[in-house]
């Protein structure tokens, strides 16, 4: 399973989000390759993957996907984090 965590720059948010979805799959015991991306590329690094993690204001940038877009309103809130990918996964 392919998860990509998306913000403006690729580079902090992302990486924060990357980081504690990563902790909240480790929870609920999921296997999964999380990667951060910018949202500029998200057309060539969500190709392949199920779910795409991102902040409301930039959903509307993120185009046609197969993937499950999960808007994320607090980065740190890894109980908002785990019942989102939760929901999303289950």
């Amino acid at each position: 399973m392919k998860i990509v965590a998306i913000c403006g720059a690729g580079v902090g948010t992302s990486g924060i989000l990357k980081v504690n979805a990563e902790r909240v799959l480790d929870r609920l015991g999921i296997d999964a390759e999380v990667t951060a991306s910018d949202i500029a590329s998200i057309a060539t690094s969500a190709a392949q993957a199920q779910v795409i993690l991102t902040s409301p204001e930039l959903v509307d940038r993120i185009g046609k996907t197969f993937a499950d877009i999960v808007v994320i309103e607090n980065y740190f809130d890894l109980d908002e984090l785990e019942r989102k990918l939760d929901k999303a996964l289950g």
